[in-house]
């Protein structure tokens, strides 16, 4: 996700189980709009009474477009309709709470014909691409399913069952998709589950394709890349909240499927809902290469961490001369940094990543597919793409250093960057997930940082408190809202949103304001090419003129996801959900211990921070609990609390328990719709009490055995 991927969609499942173990309140928020991949929109006439049609400058923008791009390379259409062997009679997938899952047919406005003045002509292409629907013969004996999520579901066919890759982000559709294959290929029973990498939407959908019985009985293996687990939980964890909230920007998840609105993911067309889990693998790839069979299939797996996740891994099929490329290659320019958040990636080491495999299994391949867009066939065709996309990420990354080195900056080299006229002539190197304006900021950012050397710019002035000395130098808001018109009138929306966005920040009532700023944004979205950008600005224009509306997203299943969260990993959580302002002069140590699996635990708060070490008690810790991490997730999942578990003899404190009552004044209930343009986020109620394992009933230490 990406991503969703999606690479953000278990954050909202972690929250929410985390919060429950500190017995956090119920979300105030209440979704009172749904543009999920369910949601229908009227297709004559934009979806807002404040949306504007195309300005003569986008429309000529378009035109240009359609001149410059290679339009005439028609063989992506044909590699992506090859091997079709059939398609269900239904388009629309419910999830098993009654909702919609998944509705292909949101987007068949994309497939009548007509040439959208408000969609840049190139992601208008790559999003009809990805209306492809059903499953498709890869090569004899390896089969996709393609359509039903933001990602591929694969099958192998062994010697007496199927051995599934990248089981999609929601129980619902991979089962969809596994009943599909079973009732066109013939019933096979699932031996094995190959997870690509650490993102949501190639393994959120596991239990669609494996029953929890089948795995303890070792009838299926789970096989992932080294650090699975952990990236898969952490990424997504500590930063979460904003994670998800960002996502709702950079994936459109508040803007209807439309010509005006969302209209691709460019990876797919969008993030299916239903219940999303997780599953430890039985088989971990420690190593750099490393092969194995199963049931009959030999593998060859190349460990790639640091690409497009931090664990990821391609594999190479000896036996069917096919190359699986994971998320490493897509049709395009995957992010160099994900817009809706996570630790910039590195371009040299992917573009060295696919290298490696061009050269070790480039000239035996005579297919490459993938966990997103279609397959490519031939040994030519394989190596083009190998070697363009080696290319496009060494490239970004070189010359983007070259121009730092001659005094370029993060806030100049959006706009001196191109990539070399010959990738911009082939479509697998459009920038269509990762913009090519944004990648090159994410290069800088890896190696330099933020700052741009210039002083002022070290420690600015929050928006906020700049903004109205801008708008009083300008001489007021009616001479800023008249060029601001002016602008946007001569087509020039980019020093339109420039001073107008200084006229927002210093008068977030202003709706006029708002507006007109909003009328920029939607016009620079409706010609940007990535989705991600224009879904990014679509969105702040949705935002700017209907304020804050919560929508329904994927939603994750928690208990799946908190049983794969560490101990550590959730107590350093609570470090991040305490607000160290609520802490001054708060002072004490507990100790946790878990026999079950024999691991211990100082949690410490001093200086107003909130500390843990694993692998130490304190001798002179205020308090100790002491239970079973089997025990201790039944509270992190919310299903119980620690007074009912001391009750019961299944855990015990010794010492006292009103430090975990300071710890609780201390944790915030985070907003998952905080306001991120000014005015839009209307004042909601006091924040609930929160409280850490607990239930309102006073607790009394357990008795020593």
């Amino acid at each position: 996700m990406k991503t969703l991927c999606t690479e953000s969609l278990i954050a909202a499942a972690l929250i929410s189980a985390l919060a429950a173990a500190a017995a956090l309140a119920a979300d105030p928020h209440k979704a009172s709009t749904d543009t999920t991949a369910g949601s229908t929109t009227r297709e004559q006439g934009h979806f807002s009474p404040k949306g504007k049609m195309p300005s003569k400058f986008t429309i000529e923008a378009q035109e240009q477009q359609r001149k410059i791009l290679p339009l005439a390379d028609k063989r992506d259409f044909e590699e992506a309709k090859h091997g079709f062997i059939a398609a269900p009679p239904y388009r629309k997938i419910m999830s098993d709470k009654g909702s919609v899952a998944w509705d292909i047919d949101s987007w068949n406005f994309l497939l009548k014909g007509k040439e959208y003045d408000s969609i840049n002509p190139s992601l208008q292409r790559q999003a009809i691409l990805n209306m492809e629907y059903g499953l498709f013969e890869v090569v004899p004996g390896i089969y996709q399913v393609r359509g039903f999520d933001l990602a591929n579901i694969s099958f192998i066919k062994g010697k007496t069952g199927w051995i599934v890759i990248d089981p999609l982000t929601a129980k619902e559709t991979s089962r969809a998709a596994l009943k599909f294959v079973n009732e066109q290929l013939g019933e096979r029973p699932v031996v094995a589950v190959i997870i690509s990498h650490s993102h949501g939407d190639h393994f959120g959908g596991i239990r669609g394709v494996v029953e929890e019985t089948d795995l303890a009985a070792g009838k299926v293996q789970i096989i992932a890349p080294k650090g699975f687990m952990e990236e898969s939980i952490s990424e997504n964890l500590y930063g979460g909240n904003a994670m998800t909230r960002r996502k709702s920007y950079t994936y459109g998840d508040i803007l209807p499927p439309s010509p005006y609105g969302h209209v691709d993911a460019s990876i797919g067309k969008a993030v299916a809902s239903g219940e999303t889990g997780i599953m430890p693998p039985t088989k971990v790839i420690e190593d750099a290469i490393e092969e194995m069979t199963v049931d009959g299939v030999r593998m060859v797996f190349q460990n790639t961490p640091g690409t497009e996740a931090p664990a990821e891994m391609n594999t190479w099929f000896p036996d069917f001369k096919a190359f699986w490329a994971a998320e490493n290659m897509v049709a395009g320019l995957h992010n160099i940094l994900t817009l809706r958040g996570a630790p910039v990636r590195d371009a040299l080491a992917w573009s060295k990543y696919i290298n490696e495999a061009l050269y070790r299994f480039g000239d035996e391949a005579e297919v490459m597919f993938a966990s997103h867009s279609w397959p490519r066939w031939g040994k030519d065709r394989i190596q083009e793409v190998m070697r363009g996309q080696r290319d496009m990420y060494a490239n970004v990354n070189n010359q983007v250093l070259h121009l730092a080195n001659t005094g370029i900056t993060i806030n100049q080299i959006q706009n001196v960057y191109e990539p070399p006229k010959s990738l911009q002539q082939e479509w697998f190197a459009r920038g269509y997930h990762g913009s090519y304006l944004h990648n090159s900021r994410a290069v800088i950012q890896r190696y330099f940082g933020f700052w741009d050397m210039n002083p002022a710019t070290l420690v600015p002035l929050s928006p906020e408190d700049s903004a109205p000395l801008y708008v009083e130098m300008m001489g007021g808001s009616a001479k800023i809202m008249a060029k601001g018109k002016e602008l946007y009138d001569q087509g020039k929306y980019r020093y339109a949103m420039e001073i107008l966005n200084k006229l927002v920040y210093a008068e977030p009532t202003n709706q006029a304001a708002k507006d007109l700023l909003a009328d920029n944004y939607e016009q620079l979205g409706y010609q940007y090419e990535s989705p991600s950008l224009r879904n990014s600005f679509l969105s702040g224009a949705k935002e700017l003129r209907d304020g804050v509306v919560a929508v329904n997203t994927a939603k994750a299943g928690s208990a799946d996801f908190v049983r794969g969260t560490s101990t550590e990993q959730f107590l350093n959580y609570l470090g991040i959900q305490m607000d160290s302002r609520k802490a001054e002069g708060m002072k004490f140590k507990i100790n946790l211990v878990t026999p079950d699996n024999g691991q211990q635990f100082v949690v410490e708060m001093s200086n107003s921070t909130l500390t843990t070490i694993t692998g130490y008690q304190a001798k002179d810790a205020d308090l100790t609990i002491t239970i079973n991490r089997s025990e201790l997730e039944d509270l992190m999942i919310g299903v119980a609390k620690l007074p009912e578990k001391i009750a019961s003899g299944k855990a015990k404190m010794e010492g006292n328990p009103k430090v975990l009552a300071q710890l609780a004044s201390t944790l915030v209930k985070f907003d998952n719709w905080f306001e991120i343009l000014p005015g839009t986020k209307a004042k909601t109620a006091a924040e609930p009490k929160t409280e850490v394992f607990l239930d309102d009933a006073p607790i009394q230490t357990a008795p020593p055995n």
